[in-house]
């Protein structure tokens, strides 16, 4: 009774152990490696199972390139995976590059990968150019008439400059400001509506791919429309600030004629108020005259006489111009 309880934890102890090994070791990943022609050992995957690496991010990959002619060592592969790239992409990228002739060698591929840059993608646009196209780009020519142009760029991916290279926003830039310079110097828009093939040839003509991950083409001009008259709308900004400035400068010439009218009348008064203060010490000078006898009664009377007939001659002038008034305003 006791050898059979025996037996059969023996029995369950080894069904246990081969579930285990089972378990952690790929044993099925190694025989399709093995018929696939790929090397690996058992010991291998076991250690990448201990590095925490996947065993089918590694091997799989490995079956193909293997099958496509590549001479890959599965130690790079797993370096590559553990430094944090994507070594389906990669080989996949390799596998093109052959292909096409491409020269791509692993440590380049890889680098590229590391850097953030879709190695695959950069295979095919070699093979494959990209056509990118820019947004909407104003420019004025010299006449002031804003013209609006858009490109098409068609680029090649240079695999040498992919790793530091600029992008295509670089290339985009680039090209707008080439479109910029191109139409500014044109001498009126006609030209340039005449001759959209102009620009691109002479834009073409900067190197503008310098320092890029990409290779220029060819610069094709895809629409260009005739927008604004910036220059006719300068010059009315200008007069309008002129006309302001000149508005200004009046109102300060009036403020200043205001000024100076208020400052004379009040001088005026000043006048009138002394001229006042003077009469009022007429009647007293004469009254002083007369008891000195420097001024005689008659001598006074005659005086009287005289402003009398003074103010009725004034009274008389007033009279005959308020009846011209009237005759005139009818």
């Amino acid at each position: 009774m006791i050898d059979n309880i025996i037996g059969g934890g023996f029995i369950i102890l080894i069904i246990i152990l081969i579930i285990l090994f089972f378990t952690f070791v790929p044993v099925g990943l190694w025989v399709t490696a093995f018929f696939s022609g790929v090397k690996v050992k058992i010991s291998d995957l076991i250690g990448m199972k201990l590095r925490r690496v996947r065993p089918g991010r590694i091997v799989n990959p490995m079956i193909k390139a293997t099958k496509a002619g590549l001479n890959l060592e599965i130690s790079s592969l797993e370096a590559h995976y553990l430094a944090g790239g994507n070594v389906n992409t990669l080989v996949d990228a390799l596998i093109a590059a052959e292909r096409a002739n491409i020269p791509l060698q692993f440590e380049r591929g890889a680098a590229i990968d590391l850097a953030g840059r879709d190695v695959l993608e950069a295979v095919q646009v070699s093979v494959n150019p990209k056509v990118i196209e820019t947004p909407n780009i104003s420019a004025v020519a010299q006449d002031g008439i804003e013209v609006v142009v858009k490109a098409k760029v068609t680029v090649r991916a240079n695999i040498d400059r992919l790793v530091g290279g600029a992008g295509e926003e670089t290339i985009i830039a680039r090209v707008g400001e080439g479109i910029v310079t191109t139409v500014g110097s044109s001498a009126t828009y006609k030209s340039v509506l005449e001759n959209p093939d102009s620009i691109s040839r002479v834009v073409l003509e900067k190197g503008l791919d310098s320092g890029t991950a990409f290779e220029i083409l060819s610069i094709d001009i895809a629409d260009v429309d005739v927008a604004r008259n910036i220059g006719a709308r300068l010059q009315t900004d200008q007069a309008e600030a002129d006309k302001r400035i000149a508005e200004a400068k009046a109102s300060e010439r009036r403020a200043m004629a205001l000024a100076r009218e208020q400052e004379m009348k009040a001088e005026v008064e000043a006048m009138r108020a002394k001229v006042v203060e003077a009469e009022s010490e007429v009647p007293l000078a004469m009254a002083e005259a007369l008891k000195s006898g420097n001024l005689g009664v008659i001598d006074y009377y005659k005086m009287k006489n005289i402003g009398s007939d003074t103010d009725m001659r004034e009274s008389i002038s007033k009279m005959t111009n308020n009846k011209n008034n009237g005759k005139d305003k009818k």
